[in-house]
């Protein structure tokens, strides 16, 4: 099995959701991607870099390399924002750009030899997503010190050059926790996750807190779709549309999704059943593959991973490169709540209060991992 064009090339992609406050666009998407599967680890990506379909003229002499998560693009939130601040690098840093998908499961052996090729190949920085790169990144990022790399959302590391890029998703899902509070009818809301880890422990931890701060005797109904190692939780819309609809016959009437490309099967389940959806890492509502329903989704819980993928390779190439964890929080703008539709407007001046006090550390938002 050799490399092949993901289906995500040489068609139009909205980045009007990914981009949020960018007027609403269709911009020609031509780059080749590359899915990753088992037998990457013994194949050349050579074929992979460089290609006539990138803008860059790459006067830097800089290549770079995001490696996406499960789920991949399309997500219409977690991967497909990374990927925003993959085209932001390419259109306003002028550096060469490339994204790898990659097969569910890949071991960290496999993942560790895509690594090193993606070295010899000549790409720094090199950007891995989720928590399940940090040990890969941290094996070659100890054999080849004079490279740069960054992990999102990954675990703390003591490798002097790897930084690590997490976001404050317990103070966001707070905010949207409270959102829900504030509009059920039932006093029962749902959170669905898309794997049991301790980063998506946080979102419904904090979740809940921002429920109960507005009422303290709030049902939270909680539905992981996967248990770790399987990632499928992430990738099932039937199973998610299932739990939604689940949760909604046992009187949720808000459920909030941190399940990546199956919270689309979430929201879609929540709508059919009448009731709210609360969307995560993009504005959902903007989602045009969500246009039918987009009046049922309240908010999205806003994590800014665009923003974290561009700092980071913009720092390199001025020559300010940081080790260890960059957090994106409230105070700044890292994570925070969308308000595309004026859906929760009766209640945002209370909703902009906890903001307030969250930042001021008057509210201490809990963070279960």
């Amino acid at each position: 099995m050799g490399l092949w064009s993901s289906p995500y090339g040489a068609r139009e992609r909205e980045l009007s959701s990914i981009l949020g406050s960018v007027t609403k666009v269709a911009v020609p998407y031509t780059k080749t991607f590359c899915a990753l599967t088992a037998m990457l680890a013994i194949l050349s990506v050579a074929g992979c870099s460089g290609g006539k379909g990138s803008r860059a003229d790459d006067r830097r002499g800089l290549k770079v390399a995001l490696i996406y998560s499960d789920g991949g693009l399309g997500d219409g939130s977690y991967n497909d924002s990374a990927h925003a601040g993959l085209l932001r690098i390419e259109q306003e840093l002028r550096v060469a750009v490339k994204g790898f998908e990659a097969e569910e499961g890949v071991p960290d052996a496999e993942k560790v030899q895509l690594l090193e090729r993606l070295v010899r190949s000549g790409y720094n920085p090199i950007i891995g997503l989720t928590f399940s790169y940090t040990k890969p990144v941290d094996q070659v990022a100890q054999r080849h010190p004079d490279m740069r790399f960054a992990v999102v959302d990954g675990d703390p590391t003591a490798q002097p050059n790897v930084s690590r890029l997490v976001f404050a998703s317990d103070q966001g899902s707070f905010l949207v926790g409270a959102v829900a509070a504030l509009k059920t009818r039932t006093n029962t809301i749902g959170f669905v996750g898309g794997m049991n880890t301790p980063i998506i422990k946080t979102f419904e931890s904090g979740y809940t807190a921002g429920a109960r701060t507005i009422n303290p005797r709030i049902e939270v109904l909680v539905k992981y779709l996967s248990q770790p190692p399987d990632v499928s939780g992430f990738k099932d819309q039937g199973k998610a549309r299932l739990s939604a609809e689940g949760q909604s016959d046992a009187g949720a009437d808000v459920i909030f999704h941190a399940a990546g490309a199956a919270g689309i099967g979430v929201i879609n389940g929540a709508a059919a059943e009448g009731r709210w959806a609360i969307g995560v890492d993009t504005d959902q509502y903007r989602q045009r593959a969500l246009a039918r329903v987009r009046d049922h989704i309240l908010t999205s819980m806003m994590r800014r991973v665009d923003v974290a993928v561009f700092d980071f390779v913009s720092g390199v190439l001025k020559g300010q490169f940081h080790a260890g964890t960059k957090v994106y929080d409230l105070s700044n703008k890292g994570v925070g709540y969308a308000t595309s539709g004026g859906l929760m407007e009766d209640i945002r001046g209370r909703v902009e209060a906890l903001k307030q006090e969250i930042i001021k550390g008057k509210i201490k938002v809990p963070s279960r991992g």
